[in-house]
This record gives structure tokens, sequence and C-alpha cells, in this order.
């Protein structure tokens, strides 16, 4: 009866799944439900993540006001294709 005592007492609320008997297996795939938040890191995650789609945004912005939209052809693939106006041929 004292093993469980002195094993619960070591469990503290907020532990979560960290107060959980576990394998070094599940521990190392499932590293992020064990390892404690990192503000640098998320910070610079989230930087690079809105920086890359900024560029993208950017990219995609400019090749519109250029007159290009994008036309997927027969074979499904993507590209980029200059507007051209019945018009003004």
């Amino acid at each position: 009866m004292e093993d469980k005592t002195k094993s619960e007492s070591k469990v503290a609320p907020g532990d979560g799944i960290r107060s959980l008997r576990s394998t070094m297996l599940f521990k190392a795939v499932n590293f992020e439900l064990y390892a404690r938040p990192n503000m640098i890191i998320m910070a610079l995650g989230l930087t690079a993540m809105i920086g890359c789609s900024g560029y993208i945004y950017y990219m995609r912005s400019k090749y519109e006001d250029m007159g290009y939209y994008t036309a997927i052809e027969s074979d499904g693939k993507e590209t980029f294709k200059k507007k051209e106006s019945k018009w003004s041929t």
C-alpha cells in the first residue's frame, strides 16, 4: 500500500500525460506530448510560416498584376497564361 501512495504523491495536478507510465518508444514517437512548450522556437516557426505564406501571396499577386492568370491544361498541369482580349486582335 505504501508504494501506491508514494507514486501518487509524485503526480501533481497539471502534469497530464507526463504522469502516465509509457514506453520509451511511445515517448520518442510522441515527443511533443512530453516536451515543455518553447516560446522562442514557436515564434521562429510562426515567423517562418508567415514569411513563406507572404512570399507565395506576393509572387501570385505579382503575376496577376502583370496580366497572367492560372490555367489548367488538358493533362492537369497548372500554368500561367497571359490574358488576351478577343477585341484587340
